[in-house]
């Protein structure tokens, strides 16, 4: 494995913002933001993923056509790298979160129905632009 990924995470009360930065042989290639529900002792679908380091495989299902399925996270399952924009507020088209514990990935932060707290912006292009980065390929995604 030539490329991994590392999140720098930055915690707040409703969600947990991030930086993700992707690398081949430890050069980066890529970089965006992140969004994950607030740390909540591991609970599945209400607290995002613990710190540590994790296989990630490519993914395909129907809802989420193209993404990344972390592996082996400790008491979850299912925990994926997709597109999502409302997290620490309800999405104003389904009324709740876009995440139950899973990882969103954009480029940039803003209040996109003017309830006062951020979202994630420019949600599927980024994810277009990682699967074409990362590829198919297994990688170690490293969460600090």
């Amino acid at each position: 494995m030539n490329k991994s990924a590392t999140i720098t995470r930055i915690p707040q009360d409703k969600q947990t913002l991030g930086k993700w930065i992707s690398y081949e042989n430890g050069k980066v290639i890529f970089a965006c933001d992140t969004i994950e529900l607030p740390y909540i002792n591991n609970q599945k679908q209400i607290s995002c993923v613990p710190k540590g380091v994790y296989l990630v495989k490519y993914r395909e299902s129907a809802k989420y056509p193209r993404h990344y399925h972390l592996q082996d996270v400790p008491n979850r399952d299912l925990i994926l790298v997709h597109q999502a924009n409302f997290v620490g507020s309800k999405n104003p088209k389904t009324h709740k979160a876009d995440l139950l514990g899973c990882i969103g990935v954009g480029n940039g932060y803003g209040d996109i129905d003017g309830d006062g707290t951020v979202e994630l912006l420019k949600s599927t292009p980024t994810l277009k632009k990682l699967l074409e980065v990362m590829g198919k390929e297994d990688f170690y995604l490293t969460i600090i």
